[in-house]
């Protein structure tokens, strides 16, 4: 039974992962960022176990391991974690640069760092879930592109690094996905928002076991997913 740990996992596509994980039997832990949300995870998924780790905090990390039981073989590390802040960059605070690049650069980095020798031990899997917006940046997203082209860049360097060791690593860039995020996305932008326009975060699911399920024989590097609409 593979062992997948899982960021992101309470909505959107990582709800939509962790679903189809569970419904197959595989072994769940899922990062959770402080103990009520742990509880609230374990309650809606039962069975899954979990860790309590803040990705805003990345420089805390590897204390709150050290307090928890982190499991001794893992077979894939999902991040699908992000979070997301619109401005221009003349109006754009160091804080919300931070806000950004912490959660969805250095915590995927500090996090895969933690978790590499479990990962060795399984020839695993790293899995990043970047964006479009990891490929081109556009006006009014500057801090969360960069962000996304610096994932792109960790896990171009990682695939390289840990290749002899095995362990293969995935790039996934989804469009516009209905999910929370992409609600608050809309607002910030003063738009609409209407679910249906967008890519199912199932579809984005889809596409992420299959870079998972891939013989071993094989590897996707970069997985590039549109809105069919």
């Amino acid at each position: 039974m593979p062992t997948h740990l899982i960021t992101g996992a309470g909505s959107g596509i990582g709800a939509a992962v962790t679903r189809r994980l569970l419904e197959r039997g595989d072994d769940l832990v899922l990062l959770a960022r402080d103990a009520g949300r742990a509880k609230e995870l374990a309650e809606r998924q039962p069975g899954v176990r979990t860790l309590v780790g803040d990705l805003g905090n990345p420089d805390r990390l590897s204390w709150a391991f050290g307090q928890q039981t982190v499991p001794e073989r893992i077979d894939s590390l999902l991040h699908i974690a992000g979070v997301v802040e619109l401005g221009e960059v003349g109006e754009l605070t160091p804080k919300a640069w931070h806000f950004q690049i912490d959660a969805n650069l250095i915590a995927p980095a500090e996090l895969t760092r933690l978790l590499l020798p479990q990962l060795r031990v399984a020839r695993g899997h790293v899995l990043f879930v970047n964006s479009g917006a990891g490929l081109n940046a556009h006006a009014g997203w500057s801090a969360y592109a960069a962000s996304k082209h610096g994932l792109k860049a960790l896990a171009d360097s990682l695939r390289h690094e840990e290749h002899g060791n095995g362990v293969r690593v995935t790039s996934v860039y989804p469009g516009r996905t209905a999910s929370p995020m992409q609600a608050k996305v809309h607002q910030q932008e003063g738009k609409e928002y209407d679910a249906e326009r967008w890519i199912d975060p199932e579809s984005v699911a889809t596409t992420i076991l299959m870079a998972l399920d891939l013989p071993r024989d094989a590897e996707v590097n970069d997985l590039t997913v549109r809105p069919g609409r």
